[in-house]
């Protein structure tokens, strides 16, 4: 609080591991200026930590301080019976420790979330990842703290890069600004220069590129997908071929609207598969249909190895 008053206990869920860190560095600044943390806070990591041996460090009086910290990380790998003495002393706190809690995930059921949510609306801090729109303008604004600017492209790409982590994201832009020279915004050149393409592209980027007929994103997609397999591949291919040929059917019939409840999918899934559609012949989609099964009988079957046999077929289809 404003006034330098903090509630009994918070929690900070979220999969945003920045986000997390960024609390906890503020509650630590905050409390640190009332008195000496080294002598005034124990840190629990929750994956081995007893609920006992938390309690009776909240218990604990603060020494030369008003206030004392105790942290615990990995909240949610505590186990029911170590969460079950916090949950009981958060029913009568010491009003001199704060107790911090810092968890990825923790189900709003649990009686560990519902005790600390008890406390006040402050109480939890929601730590979730941004949406993927909202992701270009929080980087900016990462970057925007290092003295850059960054062109979108750059954004977009440095997001390709590196992924949706923020803590990684942030690294990338502080080693950024310490060898970017000048006010001109950093471009794609320079990010393609600076930044290792650490990320692995997800299936359905690959899948979208085959929509847009966009044989060389694919084949760049292809060359970032170490992990994917090329049956689950194949098979999310023909789930979106036939996708554009029902979009097709609908749209000679100019019916197209009721492809969202036609396909059992939100609108914002199916807002592109229009333009998709156009990418092909109906005649094109069928063949792809036939020669996918063709495909995948030779992969199952061992005449073909399945890596080669796939991308084959990819570039047969958008050749």
């Amino acid at each position: 609080m404003a006034d330098n008053t903090f509630l009994p206990a918070y929690l900070t869920v979220g999969d945003d591991a920045l986000k997390r860190q960024a609390v906890e560095a503020r509650l630590v600044k905050r409390i640190s200026a009332l008195g000496d943390l080294s002598f005034n806070s124990d840190t629990f990591d929750g994956e081995k930590a007893s609920g006992s041996a938390i309690v009776d460090a909240c218990n604990t009086m603060p020494f030369a301080s008003e206030v004392r910290l105790v942290t615990v990380r990995n909240a949610d790998k505590l186990k029911k019976a170590d969460w079950q003495p916090i949950v009981d002393y958060l029913k009568s706190p010491n009003a001199t420790t704060v107790l911090a809690l810092y968890a990825v995930s923790l189900s709003k059921a649990s009686g560990l979330y519902k005790a600390i949510a008890a406390l006040g609306k402050n109480a939890i801090i929601d730590c979730s990842s941004p949406k993927a729109k909202d992701l270009p303008a929080l980087v900016a604004g990462i970057a925007k703290g290092y003295g850059l600017t960054l062109t979108r492209g750059a954004i977009e790409l440095l997001i390709e890069y590196v992924g949706t982590d923020t803590v990684a994201l942030d690294g990338e832009l502080k080693k950024i600004s310490l060898s970017h020279r000048g006010d001109d915004a950093v471009n794609e050149a320079e990010i393609s220069l600076m930044v290792a393409h650490t990320a692995e592209i997800k299936p359905w980027e690959f899948v979208n590129a085959l929509s847009a007929n966009n044989k060389r994103r694919c084949i760049y997609c292809l060359n970032h997908m170490e992990s994917a397999s090329p049956y689950a591949l194949l098979s999310s291919c023909v789930s979106r071929i036939r996708e554009l040929l029902i979009t097709q059917s609908l749209m000679r019939r100019h019916a197209v609207a009721s492809l969202p409840d036609v396909l059992g999918m939100p609108a914002w899934k199916v807002k592109n598969h229009q333009q998709w559609a156009r990418n092909f012949t109906p005649a094109k989609l069928r063949g792809a249909l036939v020669s996918a099964r063709d495909t995948e009988q030779a992969m199952k079957s061992g005449a073909a190895d399945p890596d080669l046999a796939f991308q084959t077929w990819v570039l047969e289809f958008l050749s």
